[in-house]
């Protein structure tokens, strides 16, 4: 069962058991998946299409979330926050500090990188390895770091 029919699933689910924050958080990711879908010319999407969504919806909660911390609104701060983990549930388990030094490391000697001018070689080859495993900051920071 593709993500979309899972999504659908749940939805029903939630309506059942009334929950509110699931469902508006649910909805949201329906809705831009369906977007996705239907802004591609004939082209059909692939999961690593709808990981990005849903790593850019989980960025965009969190996001939120960090500003209505520091406005002292901790009531959005909350709604925000549980949206991001009930969407985050959907996405593959993150790598961890020493998988992700790992596997970078892997790829700069795969791409034969030896400064930060081969930067944009290695986070081509990255991102595409470690797409829904690892955000790209976090990816940026450790070629960063490595490659200095």
């Amino acid at each position: 069962m593709g993500l979309f029919e899972t999504i659908n699933e749940d939805l029903k689910t939630a309506m059942k058991e009334k929950n509110a924050d699931k469902l508006t958080a649910l909805r949201a990711v329906k809705s831009e998946l369906l977007l996705l879908k239907t802004s591609g010319a004939g082209k059909e999407i692939n999961e690593q299409d709808e990981l990005k969504v849903l790593q850019k919806m989980v960025k965009q909660r969190k996001d939120s979330a960090e500003i209505y911390k520091n406005k002292g609104r901790e009531d959005l701060y909350e709604k925000e926050m549980t949206e991001a983990d009930y969407i985050s549930a959907y996405l593959p388990e993150q790598m961890s500090d020493e998988e992700l030094t790992e596997a970078v490391a892997e790829i700069i000697s795969e791409t034969g990188a030896t400064s930060l001018k081969d930067m944009g070689k290695v986070m081509s080859t990255a991102s595409k390895k470690l797409a829904g495993r690892a955000e790209g900051k976090l990816i940026a920071e450790k070629v960063k770091q490595l490659l200095s």
